[in-house]
């Protein structure tokens, strides 16, 4: 049994010092050192995260990216034909709150730096909600984030032109500032490499086709991550991040969140904490958690918000 493997688990379990050792230096002195603009808010990224588990990360997914390559050349030669290459698409799922977007922004930025500098463009399923208004008609408003918020068919369509060799592809843009998708101001995906797709619905949202065939946005994907902590920890990190927002882009009189601005300290963690028990954790509990092994790696966080332990898929 590998040293990686503790129990008969489809994942083998690394631990953090040991995944460290697995980094390749080659692209750190291509890194940037301002780590600012791949932070989320209220996360602690530090150069030794980015090192000890992102450099690792992204020389594994560069691996499956450079074999990809391969398979498409390979299949060249037996075809005798060119087929159109298409992108690789990493989808990474999670809780409200548990740090997708930074893992997100973190893996765009390295995976970039590795030969042949492949071009990587970052997608989140925000921009794939249903309008407020739409929910609002709906009568779920107050479920945002769940499965049936989304649209999810036309996230498909999208995944699928991706995957199709469309040389470009339109994505739908979010607003956190009005809390609404942005009519008409799509984001341009013009040949990529590498697709990143970032979304607490990416391992979970699937549609009913024509023929009655069920389609997973999954499907789509060459390689999943799923970032994990315990629940006690992220609704502890998402309301310090409400609180954070109420003392910064809630303050803009535009937002949509701007009536909690003047909450007292205890009003904004009592509101923040009764969004968390009636939203938020139903929707890990029933929707979100339940897609964890779905994944091909989880990264395994502590209560501190830095990556514990991966768990990496057996082949």
């Amino acid at each position: 049994m590998s040293p990686y493997e503790k129990d008969y688990s489809p994942y083998m379990q690394i631990g953090r010092e040991v995944w460290a050792t697995l980094k390749d230096d080659g692209i750190l002195d291509l890194l940037d050192k301002d780590i600012d603009s791949m932070r989320a808010l209220n996360e602690p990224l530090t150069m030794e995260e980015i090192t000890q588990i992102y450099l690792p990360l992204s020389r594994l997914l560069n691996f499956y990216v450079v074999a990809a390559q391969e398979l498409y050349a390979v299949t060249d030669k037996f075809l005798h034909a060119r087929i159109t290459k298409v992108p690789f698409i990493i989808g990474i799922a999670g809780s409200v709150a548990v740090g997708k977007s930074t893992t997100a922004r973190v893996l765009r930025r390295l995976l970039s730096l590795w030969p042949g500098h492949p071009r990587v463009e970052l997608v989140t399923t925000d921009g794939f909600l249903y309008p407020n208004k739409v929910l609002e008609q709906r009568g779920i408003l107050n479920r945002k984030g769940f499965p049936e918020s989304y649209d999810t068919r036309k996230l498909i369509h999208f995944l699928a032109d991706l995957k199709s060799g469309r040389p470009r592809v339109d994505a739908p843009s979010y607003s956190h500032l009005y809390y609404d998708v942005l009519d008409g101001n799509a984001t341009v995906i013009e040949s990529p490499d590498i697709v990143i797709l970032e979304g607490i619905n990416v391992l979970q949202a699937g549609r009913q086709t024509d023929k009655g065939a069920r389609v997973f946005v999954s499907d789509f994907f060459d390689f999943s991550i799923y970032v994990d902590a315990d629940a006690r920890h992220i609704e502890r990190w998402y309301i310090e991040r409400f609180e954070t927002l109420k003392e910064t882009a809630f303050m803009n009189p535009d937002s949509y969140f701007h009536r909690y601005a003047n909450l007292s300290r205890d009003q904004s963690t009592a509101v923040a904490r009764k969004i968390w028990k009636e939203i938020n954790e139903p929707n890990l509990e029933r929707n979100i958690l339940p897609t964890r092994n779905r994944a091909k790696l989880i990264l395994k966080k502590g209560q501190d918000h830095f990556v514990k332990e991966v768990w990496l898929r057996k082949l």
